[in-house]
């Protein structure tokens, strides 16, 4: 048996444990690969690099706790570019069942990093049922749609939230979303109230989100990991967008490896064969 039909013969455990191993390094020891950055994502940075360090923002995490391996990263990247400009972050979420949790786990272990205080520097308002009702409201007063935060506590007894009455104190809305609530945000929040906005939604939903950004009512767009990934690199401070990253390209270029070595083995062995029929022929 030659060396292709060997190659062909490989047992697929071998090829599971090439693959394991492609996963797991870049875990635990980052490769930091290279990863050009989209016009996209640098005017996601820049739409709140141009924000006045102190100014308050609006923070939908509208995701679902099943699309985490995406959300999360970006919600922490923004999150961190916001506290390094020392922004105040009033969150909420859209989607009931995980999001409100899930945002008051991920705005907590940020803001511990830069020793902000909750109610002074973030506040995470929760869920609120119907979801145009919600976004309508909070343009007149939202109080009158949150009276209380997801803790419990009036809003105002929150020196956050005093400053807060509607959409007029805040200079930006950070959108990370898996769904079509991006959508709600801007035919009602970006339309009618002229609030500025940017989205970072799951890579599939990302080609349809970038109609927005040619119309100019979003200001910037993330997309999946990779766009995680990038405003890890525009940041300098590279994290787990950036091993996720490394994982998917080494496993890209196995795969890739595989493909080729199988083509070439089988154009080889057939070779090989035929060459044989011919000289027993002869």
């Amino acid at each position: 048996m030659g060396l292709w039909e060997r190659l062909q013969r490989v047992d697929r455990r071998v090829l599971y444990t090439l693959i394991f191993l492609s996963v797991i390094i870049p875990v635990l020891f980052p490769l930091s690969l290279p990863t050009p950055v989209t016009p996209e994502t640098e005017s996601f940075y820049a739409a709140i690099e141009a924000i006045p360090d102190g100014s308050r923002i609006l923070f939908p995490f509208d995701c679902w706790p099943s699309t985490l391996a995406e959300t999360e990263p970006m919600a922490v990247a923004a999150l961190r570019h916001c506290f390094r400009k020392n922004l105040r972050v009033v969150a909420l979420s859209n989607v009931g069942m995980g999001g409100p949790s899930v945002i008051e786990r991920v705005l907590g272990q940020v803001a511990g990093e830069f020793g902000k205080q909750y109610g002074t520097d973030y506040v995470n308002l929760g869920y609120k049922a119907n979801y145009q009702a919600v976004l309508l409201g909070m343009g007149s007063k939202i109080e009158d749609i949150y009276p209380t935060d997801y803790r419990g506590t009036r809003l105002s007894e929150i020196p956050l939230m005093r400053e807060v009455p509607n959409y007029d104190s805040l200079k930006l809305t950070v959108i990370i979303s898996d769904n079509a609530m991006v959508d709600y945000w801007v035919s009602l929040v970006n339309a009618r109230f002229g609030m500025p906005m940017v989205a970072a939604v799951t890579a599939v939903m990302a080609p349809k989100q970038l109609s927005y950004v040619q119309a100019h009512q979003l200001q910037g767009l993330l997309g999946g990991m990779k766009g995680a990934a990038e405003y890890e690199r525009l940041l300098d401070a590279r994290d787990r967008a950036t091993r996720g990253m490394d994982s998917q390209s080494l496993i890209h270029l196995l795969i890739i490896g595989f493909i080729v070595i199988g083509n070439i083995g089988h154009f080889a062995a057939r070779r090989a064969r035929a060459a044989g029929r011919a000289g027993v022929a002869a």
